[in-house]
């Protein structure tokens, strides 16, 4: 089914791979189009509990393949590759500032971390920012390289960046075009944790099967809502609707599963979602 990307599941982890390594992961419709099908896949199997995305061989994603630049129409898009994936529906509405091109991934139900592995330049660092969590190789760099190439701030990342690292590291980001390595990217809040390049793929991997075996689905899916969704909204308004997220909860099994445990000394066993 995939031509530029590894789709895996070893529950309860989904790993999603970029494959063109020749070229550095370089991205393109067909990549997207099969990135997105491959979400929504993982969304709807109960299998898994989180998605790891990452790249293969020495990079993450090297940005948009230059080639297809020269495809740019009149409206200031990509024209389609051939054979490009149908969109895939997702499991669940989402908003729709959480629907975008690739902000799309803020707003699927399970957790989504990107491991990266090598650089990311370009279009790449939106994507990796719409992600829930990052770890990266100390060595790697991170560039957005937009003011190179006579661009803006792409696919949401004059939003997204700002949030994560706050408005003044965002400019120098944007407007310098340097390179960030994993070790100043983690020290700045950009990505959670930086690591050898051998252990960072591992590291997200690991990371989602002890969530899985700790925490429930369910709640992991709400909280991620809140989290995003209440980035609009007021202090009061994000209160009371935690409160009535948290009535909802008391009625669920999770809920009654949890405290069991505790009192038993024992590990939680959470339904999944999808199940």
């Amino acid at each position: 089914m995939y031509d530029e990307i590894l789709y895996e599941v070893d529950d309860p982890v989904a790993t999603i791979t970029l494959n063109r390594p020749d070229q550095l992961n370089a991205w393109t419709n067909r990549m997207g189009s099969e990135v997105r099908h491959a979400v929504a896949t993982a969304e709807a199997d109960p299998a898994v509990v989180g998605i790891v995305l990452t790249g293969a061989g020495r990079g993450f994603c090297a940005g948009a393949d230059m080639k297809t630049l020269t495809s740019i129409t009149e409206g200031g898009t990509l024209a389609p590759d051939e054979g490009e994936l149908p969109p895939a529906p997702a499991s669940q509405p989402r908003p729709a500032d959480l629907d975008g091109e690739y902000t799309y991934l803020l707003g699927c139900p399970k957790p989504v971390i990107a491991a990266i592995n090598g650089a990311c330049a370009g279009m790449a660092v939106p994507i990796a920012l719409s992600c829930d969590l990052r770890f990266m190789a100390e060595d790697a760099v991170m560039l957005t390289a937009f003011a190179q190439r006579g661009l803006i701030a792409e696919w949401g990342l004059s939003w997204l960046l700002p949030r994560i690292v706050g408005s003044a590291r965002a400019m120098d980001i944007l407007i310098s075009s340097r390179k960030v390595s994993g070790t100043e990217a983690a020290e700045m809040g950009l990505v959670n944790k930086a690591l050898p390049a051998d252990r960072v793929l591992s590291h997200a991997q690991d990371y989602v099967r002890d969530m899985a075996a700790r925490c429930s689905p369910t709640s992991i899916s709400i909280m991620k809502r809140q989290v995003y969704e209440q980035l609009h909204a007021g202090l009061g308004p994000a209160e009371l609707e935690s409160r009535r997220l948290m009535v909802e909860s008391f009625g669920r099994p999770d809920m009654k599963e949890g405290v069991q445990s505790f009192l038993e000394k024992r590990p939680p066993s959470f339904q999944r979602l999808g199940s």
